[in-house]
Formats: structure tokens, C-alpha cells, sequence
């Protein structure tokens, strides 16, 4: 992972002060155990230097609540959070429903910072709050056979003006591997700098894959399902032209309409500063063995 700045991670005084996001991280760990020495590891976590508040909760793609980027921000004030559940079934040994409340409550929340690719070719880094997804299938217990994890989104029409009109086939659904899932790196957010996650950002509980284009990171999630067959997912359904299942971010598999070996910088400049896309993103240390021996010009 290529060094980014960390130093002004906001300009919200009670931010600049938090406590070392290196300490207890279990990215931290995961980069020793990829292979990097510790001096390594803290050079590249320390360098992470975020949008603002302003940019993340202000420029985002959330169809539910409409296809321009100041939509979510505009429309989804009137999205009920509390009470949430979180159903889970399929290929394990504890199905059920659960309150998004109880299975917070036995979680250790973490500071990660991410960056965030758009297959439309901008970026972002995102200061999230969460907990490693493993955590949650740990708990949940799936069975052998399960293969894949699928998610879904919340289909609530009269809340989310977006799912109104048929721009996707409602509800948003998408799916990893049992492997991309269990990485140390897979992360469920239910905050951001320090704050609870805004409705226009997936609030209350969405996905963080930082190796993927940002679309496999599903919003507002109701639903978890074990499988042993690959899960249909939203974007690959609509177009397997131009959005695969894996979906990494590979600087050198081009989206049919446009090249993905650079992307802009959003806040970077008057139009964004353009800057060299990396492999998966800059997590290739950490993720890049998922995908030994794959051909990923055609599994994209």
C-alpha cells in the first residue's frame, strides 16, 4: 500500500487530537501478517489523509435516493435507522433476525481509513467506524458448504424516493467470496469521523471492501445470506458487460467506456487532481493472494 497523509485528518478540532489510530487496529495487524515489517506498516497507516466531512456526506452514489451525487445528501433525511434489523439465513447455524442494537453491542468499534475508488473513475479516503465483517460471520457460524456471502439492501419506497422508478432492479443486492468476506480488511461501518454513519453514506450498517470499486460496498444492509453458489448481484445483472462480480480495482482492465488507469481526486484542485490508480486500490500486499493464478481480465 503506497503511503498516504495522515497529519489533518479533519478540520474538526475534536478529531485532530484522537487517540493513534495504529494502536489496536486490526489493519495494523493484517499488514504485519502480509508481509511488512512494523516500520512498514506504520508508515503507510500513518499517512492516510482524508476528505472532509463535507466531501464524503456530500458527493456519493445512493440510487435509492436518486442518480446525482447531491441526492442521498438531499433526499434521505427521512430515512427511518432506529430501530434497525439484521436478518440472516442461508448456509448457517444461526439464522435469524437481529437487532442492529444487540449486535453492536457485544462489538469493539474501530477507527479505519480507507480509500475509496468509484468505477466512474474519482476517489476518496474515508475515515470509517466499524468492526471487521469476520467478527459477524465468526458469530453467525456458517456452515462448511458456504462459499459466498450475499447482502441486500432496504426496499422501502415511501422513505427512499429512488426506489420509485426503475433504474435498478430493487432491492440493491450484492456478494463476496467466504475468502474477500473473512479478510481482515472487510469491514462493516456504522460511523465516520467519529460520528454515526449519515443516512446519505449507508446508515445505519454498510459494507467497506477498500480493494473493490465502490459500488460492491452496499449501503443500509437487512440482510446477510450464506450460499454455496455465487449471488446475483445488482450492477453485474443489470450490465456483466461492464460490472463483474469481483469488481477490483485494476488499473489495467479499462471499463468498456472509459480507462480506469487514473482516477480524480475529489477536493484535489479546481476539477480534481488526477492520480495514477493502483492495483486493488493499494491493498495488493493485503488482498492480492485472494486472486492467485486468476485471470483478471476475465474475472473482473
Amino acid at each position: 500500500m503506497k503511503k498516504l497523509k495522515y497529519s489533518d485528518i479533519t478540520p474538526e478540532n475534536y478529531y485532530i487530537n484522537r487517540r493513534n489510530f495504529i494502536a489496536g487496529s486490526a489493519v495494523f495487524s493484517s499488514m504485519i501478517a502480509s508481509g511488512l515489517t512494523q516500520n512498514e506498516a506504520e508508515a503507510s497507516i500513518s499517512q492516510l489523509s482524508p476528505n472532509s466531512l463535507q466531501e464524503i456526506t456530500n458527493y456519493n452514489n445512493f440510487y435509492e435516493f436518486g442518480t446525482s451525487k447531491t441526492d442521498p445528501a438531499k433526499y434521505s433525511k427521512k430515512l427511518t435507522t432506529i430501530p434497525w434489523q439484521l436478518e440472516v439465513d442461508g448456509l448457517t447455524n444461526k439464522k435469524g433476525i437481529f437487532d442492529l442494537e444487540k449486535i453492536l453491542n457485544n462489538k469493539q468499534l474501530e477507527e479505519r481509513i480507507y480509500r475509496l475508488r468509484c468505477v466512474e473513475g474519482w476517489s476518496m479516503v474515508i475515515p470509517w467506524i466499524g468492526f471487521p465483517l469476520k467478527k459477524l460471520i465468526d458469530q453467525m457460524d456458517p456452515k462448511n458448504e458456504a462459499r459466498y456471502v450475499a447482502f441486500e439492501t432496504l426496499y422501502r419506497p415511501d422513505e427512499m424516493r429512488g426506489q420509485r422508478y426503475k433504474i435498478l432492479d430493487w432491492p440493491y443486492v450484492e456478494g463476496l467470496t467466504i475468502e474477500e468476506a473473512m479478510n481482515p480488511l472487510t469491514f462493516l461501518a456504522t460511523g465516520l469521523y467519529g460520528k454515526e454513519l449519515p443516512n446519505q453514506n449507508g446508515a445505519p450498517l454498510r459494507l467497506v471492501v477498500p480493494w473493490k470499486y465502490g459500488f460492491k460496498s452496499i449501503k443500509s444492509i437487512v440482510k446477510i445470506s450464506f450460499t454455496s453458489e455465487q449471488p446475483k448481484t445488482t450492477w453485474s445483472a443489470a450490465n456483466p458487460r461492464e460490472y463483474g462480480f469481483f469488481s477490483n480495482v485494476n488499473p489495467n482492465v479499462d471499463h468498456p467506456r472509459w480507462s480506469q488507469a487514473t482516477e480524480r481526486v475529489i477536493g484535489e484542485g479546481l476539477f480534481g487532481q488526477r492520480r495514477k490508480t493502483e492495483m486493488f486500490n493499494g491493498y495488493e500486499k493485503e488482498v492480492g493472494h485472494l486472486y492467485k493464478g486468476m485471470d483478471l481480465k476475465k474475472h473482473y
